[in-house]
């Protein structure tokens, strides 16, 4: 399955240049902010970013903890190259090394890595992690994707480790759907309806997570975005 197309970062319409842009009219600040305090990153935890986009959510994390291991992982080598440029700018150090522990401790800025969704467990390494964490991924995917990128993060979690997503949620008024409207002619009606319709909580307990829970919700512009927690055992 890791051989299949991807959703680019800013939909099938608009260029990758907009994506920056496009988003920060979602409350970025506060849904980025939320998943943050709920990834609650400690020194020396390996967290891996799953679709890692432009490096803003790896950034973030790195600045909550600088000490934490941060890995980001995107299929699209140009949006990696705009996550490296945006570290450089930071003035953080990009690191490009494979996803192995070092005795020198996490590296000074995350690491970025091109791989799908669903190879994760197979680029950091089983039972590596000790969160993951994802936003704006799993509604561009197809259900049969967003399960193999479930059970992928699931092997790469140590057991007790956390999942934290931030991803468009049950559209649960009939504001925040015809909102949603807007994602779904970007990204596709049929990948993007089931999270409408709130399957992620049910998906990411059939890949083995025990308590999960929609910790968040976020009302924005293009649709109510959720938080959601969950923990391997």
């Amino acid at each position: 399955m890791t051989d299949r197309a991807f959703t680019p970062a800013a939909g099938r319409l608009a260029p990758l240049r907009l994506y920056d842009p496009i988003v920060s009219l979602t409350r970025e600040r506060l849904w980025r902010s939320l998943l943050a305090m709920h990834a609650a990153p400690r020194p020396d935890d390996v967290i891996v970013d799953v679709g890692c986009g432009t490096g803003s959510l790896a950034l973030l994390l790195k600045r909550v903890e600088p000490r934490t291991r941060i890995i980001g992982i995107d299929p699209d080598p140009g949006t990696l190259e705009l996550a490296r440029r945006k570290a450089a700018a930071t003035g953080t150090t990009n690191g490009t090394g494979p996803a192995t522990s070092t005795t020198n401790g996490p590296t000074n800025g995350p690491e970025w890595l091109t791989g799908m969704g669903d190879a994760v467990a197979d680029l950091v390494g089983t039972e590596a992690a000790d969160t993951v964490v994802s936003s704006l991924v799993l509604h561009q995917c197809p259900v049969p994707v967003k399960q193999a990128v479930l059970a992928s993060m699931h092997a790469a979690l140590r057991p007790g480790g956390k999942l934290v997503i931030a991803d468009y949620g049950r559209q649960r008024t009939p504001a925040m759907r015809l909102a949603f409207r807007i994602v779904q002619f970007a990204d596709g009606k049929e990948d993007t309806r089931p999270n409408a319709d709130g399957i992620l909580p049910r998906l990411i307990a059939e890949a083995g997570f025990r308590g999960v829970r929609e910790a968040e919700t976020v009302a924005t512009v293009t649709g109510s975005m959720s938080i959601y927690v969950a923990h391997r055992e």
